[in-house]
C-alpha cells in the first residue's frame, strides 16, 4: 500500500515514442515502444532503495543479502519450483513435444526456459503509471532489442566470444564505406570503438546476428553503422543507429 500511495503522489512516467505498425494482424497506424535510458543492476537498486526507499541498514550488507537471495531463488527454480515475489511469478517451462512415453529429454528439441508472470500488485500499481508520448521516433532506423545468447540476457550484458542477436528496423548492414559496420562503443570513452570482425550469420533489415568481440569489463553501446535504404538504391553517406541502453560485460567469476 505505501508503494502505491508514493507512486499517487509522484506520478511515475513511462516514456513512449511512437513507430510506424507494419504488422497486418495488428490494427492502428502506430505503435508505442518504451524509451529505455539504462537497465538498472542489482547495485542501482539497493541505491535507491538507500536514498530514496529509506532504508538504514548497511549498503554493502543489501547488496550482499540480495545477490545471496536471487542466487538461491535461481537453484530453486532450476530444480523446479515456481517462485511467488508477490508483484510477479515465474515458473520453469519445456518447450517442443515429445513423440512417445518414453523419449527421454533433449535441450534443442525441448528448450527450458523461464516465463514471467505479472501478479495483482504489480497490475494495481501499473494503473497508477503516466505513460507520456514523446511523439514519432526517427523511424529511418532503431535497434528495439539486444539478446546476449550465451545467457539469454535481454538488453543486459554481453560475452565476448558468444553470439549476439539485434533485433530492430531499418538496420541491415549494407555499403561499402569503410566504417560500415556493428560496433561496440565504451561507454566511459566513446573513442574506444570495437568493430564486429567477420560475416554476421544473420543480415537482414529487422535483425542482426553475429559474435561479440573481445571487450573489456564495463558498459559498451552497441552502434550500427550502414547505408542501407529501404529502396534499391544505398545511402550516399552511412547513417548511424545507436542502442541507448547499456550492455554490461561482468568480471569472470
Amino acid at each position: 500500500m505505501a508503494i502505491i500511495n508514493k507512486l499517487n503522489e509522484v506520478l511515475h512516467k513511462i516514456k513512449v515514442r511512437l513507430y510506424p505498425n507494419y504488422l497486418a494482424t495488428i490494427a492502428g497506424a502506430y505503435i508505442a515502444r518504451t524509451v529505455n535510458e539504462a537497465t538498472l543492476s542489482i547495485e542501482d537498486i539497493c541505491t535507491a532503495l538507500k536514498t530514496r526507499g529509506g532504508y538504514t541498514g548497511n549498503y554493502d550488507d543489501l547488496v550482499e543479502h540480495v545477490h545471496q537471495f536471487l542466487d538461491e531463488a535461481a537453484y530453486q527454480l532450476c530444480d523446479g519450483f515456481a517462485l511467488d515475489f508477490s508483484y510477479y511469478s515465474v515458473h520453469p517451462n519445456i518447450g517442443g513435444t515429445f513423440d512417445k512415453v518414453t523419449e527421454g529429454h533433449d535441450k534443442k528439441k525441448h528448450p527450458i526456459t523461464f516465463r514471467f508472470r505479472s501478479r495483482a500488485p504489480l497490475r494495481a500499481l501499473a494503473e497508477l503509471i503516466v505513460v507520456e508520448v514523446e511523439g514519432l521516433a526517427d523511424v529511418t532506423g532503431y535497434i528495439d532489442e539486444f539478446i546476449d545468447i550465451s545467457t539469454e540476457a535481454v538488453n543486459e550484458t554481453l560475452t565476448p566470444g558468444g553470439m549476439f542477436s539485434i533485433a530492430g528496423h531499418g538496420i541491415k548492414i549494407a555499403g561499402d564505406k569503410p566504417e560500415v559496420g556493428v560496433y561496440f562503443v565504451f561507454q566511459e570513452d566513446p573513442s574506444v570503438r570495437v568493430k564486429v570482425d567477420g560475416r554476421l550469420a544473420e543480415n537482414t533489415a529487422s535483425k542482426l546476428i553475429g559474435i561479440i568481440p573481445a571487450l573489456s569489463v564495463g558498459t559498451w553501446k552497441v552502434e550500427t553503422v550502414t547505408q542501407y535504404s529501404r529502396g534499391s538504391n544505398l545511402l550516399k553517406e552511412p547513417r548511424t543507429i545507436t542502442f541507448k541502453t547499456g550492455l554490461v560485460v561482468k568480471e569472470e567469476a
